[in-house]
């Protein structure tokens, strides 16, 4: 099965090796605003630049899968398990959920609350 790699995921650094991470993967589009808002909201140049340099290097390794009317439908059934559960969620984490239920790709994240719903919605999890 194929995956979808969180922005979470995406921004952590493995320096130890300790991220099982599946060899091709894709991303949400979602996935790409939210590494450019942290571009925009840097402060520091180099901080900022090093931070390009990541949306650069993410958007030549990763395909950035769409935000579609599957999605959209998806999104809404993740929203509506959401509230029904008593959970706050992101909107971000919930349209990243949707594109992995959407797409039947298995969802690797490092926010325990996006994958405990994830779960409770049987999208896969890695």
């Amino acid at each position: 099965m194929s995956a979808i790699l969180d922005t979470s995921v995406v921004i952590a650094s493995d320096e130890e090796g300790q991220l099982n991470l599946p060899a091709t993967a894709a991303i949400s589009v979602i996935t790409l605003g939210e590494l450019r808002a942290g571009v925009l909201r840097a402060r520091d140049p180099d901080v900022r630049a090093a931070r390009a340099r990541r949306v650069r290097l993410v958007r030549a390794a990763f395909a950035a899968l769409p935000v579609d009317e599957e999605v959209a439908e998806r999104y809404g059934e993740a929203l509506a398990a959401a509230r029904d559960l008593g959970r706050t969620a992101k909107a971000t984490d919930l349209i990243v959920i949707a594109t992995a239920a959407a797409s039947g790709r298995t969802l690797y994240t490092l926010d325990q609350a996006q994958a405990g719903l994830a779960r409770e919605l049987r999208v896969a999890v890695g």
